[in-house]
């Protein structure tokens, strides 16, 4: 683990770190590590999937805009997918209706959370979205390229071109931990993992 402490950062509460990473890397389990040390967590993914699962309050608007990606139990990923990977206005589209309502909810989270000295922001497109200018800093969790490779492929329905396509649209795992103020390192055993969060998480109490 590497931390570089950001110039200018000052504690304040609560103080948000942002937790992000490539695809495959380990962000889930970091996630679940911070919270099992007391961190309350925003897992913005979890929140995409609430908001288009079923009777979730996207799913009118995601099925007018692409109609057929919905159903009894909400949005298809797959089909949904099938629009949108590797076409950046049909992503687009999509993202002006997602990402106002996770926001919201983010919001939510933080109001919720605001006595607290530490909270966590899990947002898988901290970089390529422009997240990073609103946390006080970043944790970027990594691992060896040919263990996230394998980590990718063993998903359902994934396939060697969906990867690279994904792959396209984030932000290169060496540029990311360059720019981290930690850097946590999840290709090795998961209790040396959960050493690096403790410690992370132990940087943030109020003193």
């Amino acid at each position: 683990m590497t931390h570089r402490p950001r110039p200018g950062s000052r504690l304040r509460r609560p103080f948000i770190l942002g937790l992000t990473g490539s695809i495959g890397m380990g962000k889930s389990t970091a996630a679940a590590m911070f919270e099992r040390e007391g961190v309350p967590v925003f897992d913005a993914d979890a929140e995409v999937h609430r908001l288009q699962g079923p009777g979730g309050a996207l799913v009118a608007a995601i099925e007018a805009r692409f109609p057929g990606t919905t159903g009894p139990h909400g949005v298809d990923r797959q089909k949904l997918g099938a629009h949108v990977l590797g076409n950046m206005h049909e992503l687009a589209a999509l993202e002006a209706i997602v990402h106002p309502a996770v926001g919201k909810a983010q919001k939510r989270f933080l109001t919720r959370h605001r006595a607290r000295d530490l909270v966590v922001l899990d947002i898988p497109l901290l970089f390529e979205k422009g997240g990073w200018r609103r946390v006080g800093a970043i944790a970027v969790v990594s691992a060896p390229a040919w263990m996230q490779r394998k980590r990718v492929m063993r998903r359902p329905g994934m396939t060697a071109a969906k990867l690279k396509a994904i792959r396209r649209l984030q932000v290169p795992d060496r540029v990311k931990r360059a720019r981290a103020d930690f850097v946590i390192e999840t290709g090795r055993p998961k209790s040396a993992t959960h050493r690096q969060i403790r410690f992370i998480a132990s940087c943030f109490h109020a003193r």
